[in-house]
């Protein structure tokens, strides 16, 4: 009776010690197995940036709607190329971009030459000066696209801009430009200008000037002044694509200048601001006006977001603003989209944007557009499609 009481006592704690040690195997044959596998999972593969075009295929090939290309040269007729003849294109509007340079660390020199340095045709840039390159590319292309627009800076007031040109003005306004802040200054800035033009509406004696803010790694490649009179009832413009994530691109931006429209952008953007400031500081370096501006539109509950997967353009009342949706494929087509879900280049493009690491086609793509008095921007944007793949060295 004795010994049943003590074996029956032991028992349960000779289960709980087998179920400890049960658990213990299996923890360390788990732990065996990862260690393993990390050892037989090869390293994450590191894509080469390249210094020159690499061509591939041209996306969209068959497509009635999309350009087709024999090499780089276009096979099939656009709906622009007439704008850069035209030389009244561009009238009353006005393209704004936000730049600022910043101070780099001395360049390692080997063999006399910048570390630091690419060449683009003949000639070679340190990192300051591709950035300068970038923005003279951008100021190109508007001037052969829309000759009569005119073209402001926003900057910082310390900056020094070594860019003049004919209907370009440098705009300075106080603001913190950092790479940190970039972003949130950017939407910062366009506010003051929108308050500033504001301000100024009883000087107009009538006269409107259009506002279209964009990034300053993009190429017009045709006049753009139609937004304005194929939609007439809009305040501020978006350009959307089929993303979940980030539906909206911040890098073009129109605004109607009205006094009405000028103030119904402000406040829209003041709005966009304050989502960002309070929800997505820790995005502040890139993405979270994006972020911010998808979340001011979709908190209305009476939108709806299906719209953001098809093509057509769209219009909604947001926070009292009356905003236009353009489809990204055509007003802010950029290369890996147009190779991926954009299907190709549509016909009737209008705004090329070189985001990421293809600063270096930019420069290309202006280069092939003035190397030959035959080549016009329907090859150029064969030359783009061609080679929009790759990610280069800026």
């Amino acid at each position: 009776m004795l010994g049943k009481s003590i074996c029956s006592g032991w028992r349960p704690f000779l289960v709980l010690c087998l179920s400890f040690f049960i658990v213990f195997l299996h923890i360390m044959s788990v732990l065996e197995l990862r260690q393993h596998s990390a050892e037989e999972v090869p390293q994450r593969k590191q894509y080469k940036k390249f210094d020159h075009l690499v061509f591939g295929p041209a996306a969209g090939e068959g497509l009635s709607d999309r350009l087709q290309c024999e090499g780089n040269k276009a096979l099939t007729k656009t709906y622009f190329g007439a704008s850069s003849k035209n030389l009244k294109a561009g009238s009353n509007i006005a393209i704004v971009t936000v730049f600022a340079t910043y101070n780099t660390a001395v360049d390692q020199q080997t063999n006399g030459k910048s570390i630091d340095s690419v060449t683009v045709g003949n000639i070679s840039y340190n990192k300051v000066e591709r950035s300068i390159a970038v923005l003279n590319v951008f100021v190109n292309f508007i001037q052969e696209t829309m000759p009569q627009s005119n073209i402001i800076i926003l900057t910082n007031p310390s900056s020094k801009l070594p860019v003049e040109r004919d209907r370009l003005t440098i705009l300075p306004i106080q603001g913190d430009y950092s790479r940190e802040m970039l972003m949130l200054q950017r939407i910062r800035s366009y506010i003051v200008f929108l308050e500033t033009r504001a301000a100024e509406h009883s000087k107009w004696k009538g006269q409107v000037s259009h506002y279209i803010f964009t990034d300053s790694d993009i190429a017009v490649v045709d006049d753009l002044g139609q937004i304005f009179s194929d939609h007439p009832d809009f305040h501020v413009a978006l350009t959307f694509r089929n993303n979940k994530v980030q539906p909206l691109n911040s890098g073009f931006i129109a605004v109607r200048g009205t006094p009405e429209g000028i103030l119904r952008a402000k406040s829209f953007l003041e709005e966009v601001l304050k989502v960002y400031t309070s929800k997505f500081m820790k995005a502040s370096r890139m993405l979270g006006d994006q972020l911010a501006l998808a979340w001011v539109v979709k908190s209305h509950s009476s939108f709806d977001v299906r719209r953001f997967s098809r093509k057509q353009a769209f219009m909604d009342q947001i926070s009292g603003a009356s905003v236009l949706f353009l489809p990204c494929s055509i007003y802010n087509w950029t290369p890996p989209e147009g190779a991926g879900q954009f299907h190709g280049i549509p016909l009737d493009v209008k705004v090329v944007h070189f985001k990421g690491s293809r600063k270096r086609l930019m420069l290309e793509s202006w280069n092939f557009l003035k190397s030959t008095s035959s080549s016009d921007i329907a090859d150029m944007l064969c030359l783009i499609l061609r080679s929009g793949r790759t990610k280069y060295d800026f």
